[in-house]
């Protein structure tokens, strides 16, 4: 696990970048999380978390939902602005699925300071 990062080196600018557009979600749309991803051409796709009777979606796995929907093949990184500690498992699988266990998943607080950073297939510590 790469927990910590942000202490131990800066943080990319695309990834400061996806965290913003997540935590800007998360506060415009009122949700309990915000999430961006980018794909291999460094498109980003922003989105909340889905609560209807009938579906739920994590902000993570709608931001996939939304690459996918929109064609992307890969995923470069992906960032999820929430009050947990941690990514979900169900959302490092759905980061996974799309772009493979080595995807950098950045997880944030919601003032936007980052928290940990775990690849998309290592267990959550």
């Amino acid at each position: 696990m790469l927990a910590g990062m942000s202490d131990a080196a800066p943080l990319d600018p695309e990834d400061r970048k996806i965290i913003t557009l997540a935590r800007s979600a998360r506060a415009r749309n009122g949700v309990p999380e915000g999430a961006a991803v980018r794909d291999e051409t460094g498109r980003t796709y922003v989105a909340g978390t889905v609560a209807l009777d009938s579906l739920r979606l994590s902000a993570l796995q709608t931001a996939v939902a939304m690459a996918v929907a929109s064609g992307a093949s890969s995923l470069e990184a992906a960032a999820v602005v929430t009050d947990a500690e941690a990514a979900s498992d169900a959302d490092r699988a759905a980061v996974r699925d799309l772009g493979g266990p080595g995807t950098p998943v950045l997880v944030a607080g919601p003032d936007g300071a980052l928290r940990s950073t775990v690849l998309a297939g290592e267990p959550q510590a």
